[in-house]
């Protein structure tokens, strides 16, 4: 029986950890990073990959740890949220807070190891994300273009690991993400509104689920699709993606469009999961595109 106690309180430790740092959301910023570290690389160091992993992880962590730590309240009128740690009680403040600590710390020195333009471009991450966009998703709708900048930061974060200089082309990657933030976050915002509306948050550009929103959920997916194809006219330094890989990404896209245009025709929460689903498989099959796109032109 006490053996049964310890494995299930480990597994619960576990889990609580898991849920207050976001691993699966950690973890896909980090995938982004990777990428972005791809692309920019002349020679793949897989030393500076492991380091940019880590860091971006303990990064991602600390950020959601902060949230949770400001929104707990908040968190506990939420059905989807009122079982985290804190606001169930599993978890104190000052655990997680000393998480949060330890994990910006931790991560700060690994991604300066790697260079001190990774770790700045890491601390603003974490400043714009903890202290100006947590506070204002419950005061303004404008909360979801303050949070697009952190958001938008990992793509690019692994190119200026990979060169440790900012310029057109992680710049491109940023913009890249940036435009695909407000779509993703917005049909986020449409499919849980009701949750939201008990926290008292603003999401949706409108503040309603109405066809206002659903039109610039529909801009904002254009403008995704036409600044992901930018890098096929040439005009991005090293950046390159050849005709057919613009191709399958304008293709993507279009996949992406029709969930947007679904959505503005049934103003339904299932139709905004459906493009909340599709927009993250947008952002994910667009990287392994560009990644694999230079390298095929390396090999040919």
């Amino acid at each position: 029986m006490s053996n049964t106690r310890v494995h299930s309180s480990n597994a619960s430790i576990l889990s609580d950890f898991k849920e207050i740092t976001k691993m699966r959301l950690a973890i896909s910023v980090v995938f982004s990073s990777v990428a972005g570290y791809f692309l920019g690389a002349d020679n793949i160091d897989f030393v500076v990959v492991t380091l940019l992993a880590i860091g971006g992880y303990l990064m991602v962590g600390a950020s959601n740890a902060y949230n949770q730590i400001i929104e707990r309240n908040l968190d506990a009128l939420m059905d989807r949220t009122k079982n985290r740690p804190l606001p169930a009680g599993r978890m104190s403040v000052p655990v997680a807070f000393s998480i949060a600590s330890i994990f910006t710390v931790l991560g700060l020195v690994v991604l300066y190891i790697i260079n001190p333009k990774t770790a700045m471009f890491g601390a603003i991450s974490i400043f714009l994300y903890v202290s100006i966009y947590t506070p204002l998703k419950t005061k303004t709708p404008l909360s979801v273009f303050v949070g697009a900048f952190p958001g938008a930061i990992p793509f690019m974060l692994g190119w200026v690991a990979a060169t440790g200089k900012f310029s057109i082309e992680p710049g491109t990657l940023f913009m890249i993400q940036f435009f695909w933030q407000f779509p993703h976050f917005w049909a986020i915002g449409w499919w849980l509104f009701d949750d939201y509306k008990k926290g008292g948050f603003f999401m949706l550009p409108t503040g309603k689920r109405d066809r206002g929103t659903a039109i610039q959920i529909i801009l904002y997916t254009c403008w995704t699709i036409l600044v992901s194809l930018i890098p096929v006219f040439g005009v991005t330094g090293k950046l390159f993606l050849t005709p057919v890989s613009g191709v399958i990404i304008f293709i993507l896209g279009l996949g992406m469009l029709y969930y947007a245009i679904r959505l503005f025709q049934q103003k339904t929460a299932e139709a905004a999961k459906k493009l909340m689903f599709a927009s993250v498989s947008y952002i994910t099959l667009l990287q392994i595109v560009y990644v694999l796109d230079k390298f095929i032109r390396q090999w040919i």
